[in-house]
Protein backbone atom coordinates (compact mmCIF):
# COMPACT_ATOMS: atom_id res chain seq x y z
CA UNK A 1 0.00 0.00 0.00
CA UNK A 2 1.58 3.19 -1.01
CA UNK A 3 0.89 6.44 0.78
CA UNK A 4 -0.50 9.08 -0.90
CA UNK A 5 1.62 12.05 -1.79
CA UNK A 6 -0.08 15.35 -1.06
CA UNK A 7 0.30 18.34 -2.96
CA UNK A 8 -1.74 20.73 -1.30
CA UNK A 9 -2.80 21.60 2.60
CA UNK A 10 -6.58 20.72 1.23
CA UNK A 11 -5.60 17.73 0.09
CA UNK A 12 -3.98 16.48 2.74
CA UNK A 13 -7.42 17.81 5.26
CA UNK A 14 -9.80 16.47 2.99
CA UNK A 15 -8.46 12.56 4.21
CA UNK A 16 -9.73 13.02 7.29
CA UNK A 17 -12.73 13.04 9.19
CA UNK A 18 -14.90 15.95 9.35
CA UNK A 19 -14.36 16.45 12.67
CA UNK A 20 -10.43 16.13 12.20
CA UNK A 21 -10.98 18.20 9.08
CA UNK A 22 -12.91 21.00 11.00
CA UNK A 23 -9.53 21.12 13.45
CA UNK A 24 -7.16 20.97 10.91
CA UNK A 25 -8.91 24.31 8.95
CA UNK A 26 -9.30 26.10 12.72
CA UNK A 27 -5.31 25.69 13.06
CA UNK A 28 -4.74 26.36 10.01
CA UNK A 29 -6.79 29.30 9.85
CA UNK A 30 -5.20 30.70 13.00
CA UNK A 31 -1.68 30.27 11.59
CA UNK A 32 -3.01 32.27 8.54
CA UNK A 33 -4.30 34.97 10.67
CA UNK A 34 -0.51 34.92 12.90
CA UNK A 35 1.58 34.98 9.88
CA UNK A 36 -0.24 36.60 6.58
CA UNK A 37 2.82 36.40 4.85
CA UNK A 38 3.46 32.77 4.76
CA UNK A 39 3.18 30.69 2.17
CA UNK A 40 1.35 27.20 2.46
CA UNK A 41 3.69 24.47 1.26
CA UNK A 42 3.77 20.17 1.97
CA UNK A 43 6.67 19.19 3.96
CA UNK A 44 7.47 15.93 4.61
CA UNK A 45 4.10 15.12 3.32
CA UNK A 46 2.39 17.21 6.11
CA UNK A 47 1.50 20.93 5.95
CA UNK A 48 3.87 23.29 6.46
CA UNK A 49 4.06 27.13 6.18
CA UNK A 50 7.09 29.14 5.44
CA UNK A 51 8.34 32.31 5.89
CA UNK A 52 11.17 34.28 3.29
CA UNK A 53 12.16 30.85 2.56
CA UNK A 54 12.68 29.33 5.89
CA UNK A 55 9.73 26.76 7.55
CA UNK A 56 7.74 28.84 10.00
CA UNK A 57 5.53 26.01 11.44
CA UNK A 58 4.05 22.45 10.34
CA UNK A 59 1.00 21.06 11.58
CA UNK A 60 -0.44 17.30 11.44
CA UNK A 61 -3.48 15.23 12.26
CA UNK A 62 -2.60 12.10 14.16
CA UNK A 63 -4.98 9.34 16.15
CA UNK A 64 -4.89 11.29 19.18
CA UNK A 65 -3.92 14.53 18.77
CA UNK A 66 -2.76 17.78 16.52
CA UNK A 67 1.09 17.96 16.45
CA UNK A 68 3.10 21.20 16.19
CA UNK A 69 6.41 21.61 15.15
CA UNK A 70 9.05 22.62 15.23
CA UNK A 71 9.67 22.62 19.50
CA UNK A 72 8.20 25.86 20.72
CA UNK A 73 10.12 28.63 21.68
CA UNK A 74 11.80 28.96 25.09
CA UNK A 75 8.98 32.16 25.97
CA UNK A 76 6.41 30.16 26.05
CA UNK A 77 7.99 26.76 27.98
CA UNK A 78 5.28 26.83 31.03
CA UNK A 79 2.14 27.72 29.13
CA UNK A 80 2.79 24.79 26.27
CA UNK A 81 4.13 22.19 29.16
CA UNK A 82 0.89 20.25 29.08
CA UNK A 83 0.88 19.76 25.30
CA UNK A 84 4.69 19.15 25.45
CA UNK A 85 5.83 15.96 23.24
CA UNK A 86 9.63 14.11 22.48
CA UNK A 87 11.47 17.32 21.57
CA UNK A 88 9.39 19.53 22.65
CA UNK A 89 6.85 19.26 20.03
CA UNK A 90 3.19 20.37 20.59
CA UNK A 91 0.77 17.51 20.83
CA UNK A 92 -2.72 19.06 21.56
CA UNK A 93 -5.21 16.25 22.62
CA UNK A 94 -8.28 16.08 19.77
CA UNK A 95 -10.53 15.64 22.36
CA UNK A 96 -10.11 18.55 24.33
CA UNK A 97 -10.47 22.57 22.12
CA UNK A 98 -7.16 23.32 20.68
CA UNK A 99 -5.68 26.27 22.34
CA UNK A 100 -5.87 28.18 19.17
CA UNK A 101 -4.33 31.56 21.48
CA UNK A 102 -1.49 29.99 22.15
CA UNK A 103 -1.13 28.60 18.78
CA UNK A 104 -1.16 32.43 16.97
CA UNK A 105 1.40 33.23 19.88
CA UNK A 106 4.02 30.88 18.70
CA UNK A 107 3.54 31.73 15.11
CA UNK A 108 4.31 35.34 15.76
CA UNK A 109 6.71 34.72 17.98
CA UNK A 110 8.20 32.39 15.17
CA UNK A 111 7.90 35.40 12.34
CA UNK A 112 9.85 37.63 14.45
CA UNK A 113 12.53 35.22 14.75
CA UNK A 114 12.99 34.87 11.51
CA UNK A 115 12.48 38.70 10.29
CA UNK A 116 15.01 39.05 13.23
CA UNK A 117 17.17 36.67 12.35
CA UNK A 118 17.42 37.70 8.01
CA UNK A 119 17.51 41.07 9.31
CA UNK A 120 20.93 39.95 11.00
CA UNK A 121 22.37 38.44 8.20
CA UNK A 122 22.14 41.37 5.70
Amino acid sequence: MSKKQFKTIDEYIETFPKDIQSILKGVRQTIKEAAPEAEEAISYQIPTFKLKGKYLVYFAAFKKHIGLYPPSPKAFRKEVSPYEGPKGNLKFPIDKPIPLDLVKRIVKYRVKEILEKGRKKK
